[in-house]
């Protein structure tokens, strides 16, 4: 056949058939839904294309779906949807999703939104930024990092007192339920010391997440962004949205910001990476949590702290909540190894009508000695001193067993320890402390 037998000269076929060659070599596979689960949905034909974690968009009569991919096998990919009740059938069209989403800008602060970057405070869609970034990113490489010697002042005075943060450090506030453990992250939120907050509200009641946000930050709303998904959404929306509030108070670190990052709870995030663990067919090893659990939450502590030099700070205050006042339980003690301290809400304390509930005995600050002054580490040890004989004997004074005079340093903790829980009680409508350690010895003058 001649050049001219040709709808098209050689050079211009030529160049057309390549075209198409990159084309099919880009275009996007296609997969078909082969089984849905409750627990799991089967796509078959993108084996080859996927790994753990990648996403998937699926064709429903509503719209695509979002889901992530929880387990490959060779002639089928596993995964679960981020919506809760998605109508997903057989035979349904799946194709891969990118994995980058667009970094914020300052107009961000304010914002309440869920854990797919979708703004429920009904303020408008969100300016995106120029930049994308993945949300599975590595935590600063450990000998690059600043070291963390700033103390803050959060305003809360048993927390200055006993257990001092400094930027960049990650703390925990270990509690049950119902002993104060939101209001006193609220307290917390109020510190002047932070350019920005990020707020993660993962699995709490509907009921509550506008009550925090408009009655509990209050003027500290102005500069948080808050990520929210309540109880009833599904363990994917869960599992994502600290990680995906993470990411958020990294963006705003790498732009020199100190970023105060508070999650409530780290209990409820492992919850859903068990419902999700399952799912995918793991074993569970420890009370139900399987092994990947407990390698998912280093992950995600670890992101927060200090940065690069020259970079900002993600401080972290981690709400844990204990099952049943367990302290010991796993997830509680894998955190507790993780963290640079840990506050501990005593449920005792909380039915005494003493807020914060903290129990300053059975709480620590990794750093509180790059805070203290010898003087300052000198006072906290005498007053833990007297604290404790003061609850060792609390059963034998009351029973009448003590008579006044026999005990001097129990006379004195008789005489010091009432006021000094006076002067520990604070709650969200006192003024902030301002100095700690001035208030208290004024106050025990």
């Amino acid at each position: 056949m001649s050049e001219s037998q040709l709808h098209f000269p050689l050079e211009e076929l030529a160049r057309r058939v390549a075209s198409a060659s990159r084309t099919l070599a880009f275009a996007k596979p296609v997969g078909r839904v082969r089984s849905v689960s409750p627990s799991a949905i089967a796509v078959e034909g993108l084996s080859r294309w996927l790994n753990l974690g990648a996403l998937l968009e699926i064709a429903t009569p509503r719209g695509p779906e979002l889901a992530e991919v929880i387990r490959l096998e060779r002639d089928a990919v596993f995964c679960k949807p981020y919506a809760a009740g998605a109508s997903i059938s057989l035979g349904a069209a799946a194709y891969p999703h990118g994995e980058l989403f667009c970094l914020p800008d300052e107009s961000w602060k304010g914002r309440i939104i869920d854990a797919l970057a979708r703004p429920v405070d009904g303020k408008g869609a969100l300016q995106m930024g120029q930049h994308c970034a993945g949300l599975a990113a590595a935590p600063p490489n450990a000998m690059s990092r600043q070291i963390v010697s700033r103390g803050i002042t959060t305003g809360v005075r048993v927390i200055d007192a006993f257990t001092p943060i400094c930027l960049g450090q990650r703390i925990g506030v270990f509690a049950g339920s119902g002993v104060g453990k939101s209001t006193l992250l609220s307290m917390l939120c109020r510190a002047h010391a932070f350019d920005a907050v990020i707020v993660s509200l993962v699995g709490e009641r509907g009921r509550e997440v506008r009550e925090f946000i408009e009655l509990t930050l209050g003027e500290a709303q102005a500069h948080a962004i808050t990520v929210v998904a309540t109880g009833d959404e599904s363990a994917m929306m869960r599992k994502l949205a600290p990680v995906f509030a993470t990411s958020l108070a990294e963006h705003f670190r790498d732009q020199g910001q100190h970023v105060l990052l508070i999650m409530d709870s780290v209990t409820r995030y492992a919850h859903a990476c068990r419902e999700v663990a399952l799912s995918a067919g793991e074993p569970p090893v420890a009370r139900g949590y399987p092994p990947s659990v407990f390698s998912h939450l280093p992950q995600l502590l670890e992101r927060a702290g200090p940065g690069l030099e020259g970079s900002g700070t993600i401080t972290g205050i981690y709400a844990v909540l204990v099952d049943g006042d367990d302290h010991n339980d796993p997830v509680a003690d894998a955190v507790r190894g993780t963290l640079d301290g840990h506050i501990v809400l005593d449920r005792v304390i909380a039915e005494q009508g003493r807020y914060p509930a903290v129990n300053v005995l059975a709480s620590l600050s990794r750093l509180s000695q790059r805070v203290w002054s010898g003087d300052q580490a000198k006072a906290v040890a005498e007053l833990k001193k007297l604290i404790a004989r003061f609850e060792d004997t609390r059963d034998l004074r009351a029973m009448g067993g003590y008579q006044p005079g026999a005990d001097p340093e129990l006379d004195r903790a008789i005489d010091v320890v009432p006021k000094l829980y006076r002067l520990l009680t604070q709650t969200l409508s006192d003024a902030a402390s301002v100095d700690a350690f001035r208030e208290i010895a004024a106050g025990l003058s």
